[in-house]
């Protein structure tokens, strides 16, 4: 009894199930963050200085928003996590790269204290703290929000080698090349009728649905929040997650796929002459990856089961493909998942798998 007492007092038992891994919330947070690197060293080059210090400040304002309240509340300093890093990063990539640097610091700050902190700390959140600042940040600051996009120079312009193929006025042209892709897909009766051009929309569509557009968004020499610019860096981040099996398919798969579904049913609806170049610039365009492949995987706001994570995504995609489609505003990935994050209890209760043996 004294030997069996012994063995026990090395081991810690607890009820089952037993998982064994070797992950850590620390190791998950780093691996995160090293799959972002990539996106975020090709938007500072991309968009330069103003990209590279949106991204100092909000992950400093983030860390130091985490230990003051933690400090004030006298509760363990978590800084060293990462999990504060990652916020501050996805709040400076869900941000124009003009925008000013006080805001993404208030929306860091907004983030870590309200969001985070005041439900709990890091896994008691019920809300995306990037996301929700997104939000805060829109309502509270939608000029800077959606207007401060990055002068376009040789290095930076909508589509390297992309020439005004459609034959379109070159003021009308310049008009488009000036928004961001999305924006100018909704905008697109405004930006004929504000520029005084009797071009028809068909060659814009033509433009914004060519080849040439689709390859520019895939690589990410495009204009946009910092997040949203190139879709290859964002899908081999999420490999690289897959592969360390820090994310699973379920919800990646079902948001875009939902998408690409919508779209494509759309377009061919409307006799759309390419509905798959439609999809492929849904898909490529804005912030679908980052928010598939690293928002709406959030251990803390997605479901736990398989199928509830599916049944989350489906409704992303749904939502987002609504807004794009039909809303006021040219995205919705950001608003799809803060809204799908509300259900996630609804969804937890009702995919719970049952009790063995009963």
């Amino acid at each position: 009894m004294a030997d069996e007492k012994k063995f026990l007092s090395n081991r810690i038992l607890s009820n089952p199930p037993h998982i064994k891994d070797n992950q850590s919330i620390k190791k998950v947070m780093w691996f995160v963050i090293l799959a972002l690197l990539p996106s975020n060293i090709y938007a500072v080059y991309l968009f330069g200085l103003s990209a590279f210090f949106l991204l100092l400040v909000s992950v400093i304002c983030a860390l130091t928003a985490e230990t003051f309240y933690q400090l004030l509340m006298k509760k363990p300093l978590t800084y060293s996590d990462g999990s504060a890093v990652i916020t501050g990063l996805l709040i400076a990539m869900n941000v124009p790269p003009e925008a000013p640097l006080w805001m993404a610091g208030i929306g860091a700050f907004f983030a870590i204290i309200i969001v985070k902190q005041l439900f709990g700390g890091l896994g008691f959140n019920i809300f995306n703290p990037a996301l929700a600042a997104r939000a805060f940040m829109i309502a509270s600051w939608p000029v800077e929000m959606t207007t401060k996009w990055s002068h376009f120079t040789t290095k930076n312009v909508l589509a390297s080698g992309l020439t005004n193929k459609t034959g379109l006025p070159v003021k009308l042209y310049d008009a488009i090349t000036q928004a961001t892709p999305l924006s100018a897909l909704k905008e697109i009766p405004d930006i004929l009728s504000r520029n005084g051009v009797a071009a028809s929309a068909d060659k814009v569509y033509d433009l914004l649905f060519s080849a040439d557009m689709i390859r520019s968004l895939f690589q990410g020499n495009i204009g946009g929040c910092l997040g949203e610019t190139s879709a290859v860096l964002l899908l081999l981040g999420g490999i690289f997650l897959l592969y360390k099996r820090i994310i699973t398919w379920h919800t990646p798969a079902a948001f875009i796929g939902t998408v690409a579904v919508i779209m494509f049913l759309y377009y061919s609806a409307t006799g759309f002459e390419y509905p798959l170049r439609a999809v492929l610039f849904h898909l490529f365009s804005a912030g679908l990856f980052l928010g598939a492949f690293f928002m709406a995987t959030d251990m803390v706001t997605t479901p736990v089961t398989a199928k509830g994570m599916i049944i989350f995504g489906v409704g992303c995609g749904i939502i987002t493909s609504v807004i794009r489609l039909w809303g006021g505003y040219p995205e919705g990935v950001s608003y799809s998942i803060l809204l799908m994050n509300a259900t996630v209890p609804l969804i937890d209760k009702y995919t719970k798998p049952k009790v063995f043996g009963t």
